[in-house]
C-alpha cells in the first residue's frame, strides 16, 4: 500500500528523489585556472535532433559557475569500478585537483575533460540554462560522443548507496 505524505517538504523530496534509481557520472569543464569535476546523478538525453543533453547542478555548485563562464563541458557516465573516482569527485575522498592528477582524461571538440574508462561520455557546448529552484538546468548541444568498452557496466546510485546491475 502506498504511504500518503501530505507535507511536501524538502526532507520528503530528497528523501523520495533517493528511490529513483539513476546513473552516476561526472561532469567535468575546463577553465582559466584548470579543469574541474563534479559528481551528479541529474542527468538525462534530451533530444535527438538537435543532440541535446541535460544537467541538473545546485546553484551553490561552484562547478555551476565554471561551467557558465567556460560553457563547455563534458558528461561522463561512469562505470561500476569507478566508485572511488565518483567519490572523489563528489568530495567525499581525496579531491581531484586542477590538474587532474592521476585521473587519465583526454579531450575531444571543447577542451573538457574525458574520462577514457567511463562507459560513455558526451562533449558539449552550453546551449541555455533554465531556472530550476535551487537548482540551475543547464542543456548542452552535444559536440561529440563516444562509448568506451562495451562490456562495462554503469555505476548506479540508489537510496543514498551505490549500486550495481547484476547479470540477468
Amino acid at each position: 500500500m502506498s504511504k500518503l505524505v501530505q507535507d511536501v517538504t524538502s526532507a520528503a523530496m530528497r528523501q523520495l528523489r533517493g528511490l529513483f534509481a539513476s546513473g552516476v557520472t561526472v561532469i567535468t569543464t575546463r577553465h582559466a585556472d584548470g579543469l574541474r569535476g563534479i559528481t551528479v546523478s541529474a542527468f538525462s538525453a534530451l533530444s535527438l535532433e538537435p543532440p541535446l543533453v541535460l544537467i541538473c547542478l545546485a546553484n551553490e555548485a561552484e562547478a555551476r559557475e565554471v561551467i557558465t563562464a567556460s560553457g563547455v563541458f563534458g558528461v561522463n557516465i561512469l562505470s561500476d569500478d569507478q566508485e572511488f573516482l565518483s567519490e572523489r569527485f563528489a568530495a567525499r575522498a581525496p579531491l581531484v585537483n586542477a590538474q587532474f592528477e592521476g585521473v587519465p582524461y583526454f579531450t575531444a571538440v571543447t577542451g573538457a575533460p574525458l574520462l577514457p574508462e567511463s562507459v560513455a561520455w558526451y562533449d558539449c557546448r552550453v546551449e541555455t540554462q533554465i531556472d530550476g529552484g535551487d537548482h540551475t538546468i543547464i542543456v548542452g548541444r552535444v559536440a561529440a560522443l563516444g562509448q568506451g568498452d562495451a562490456h562495462r557496466r554503469p555505476l548506479l546510485y540508489y537510496a543514498g548507496s551505490y549500486a550495481r546491475l547484476h547479470e540477468a
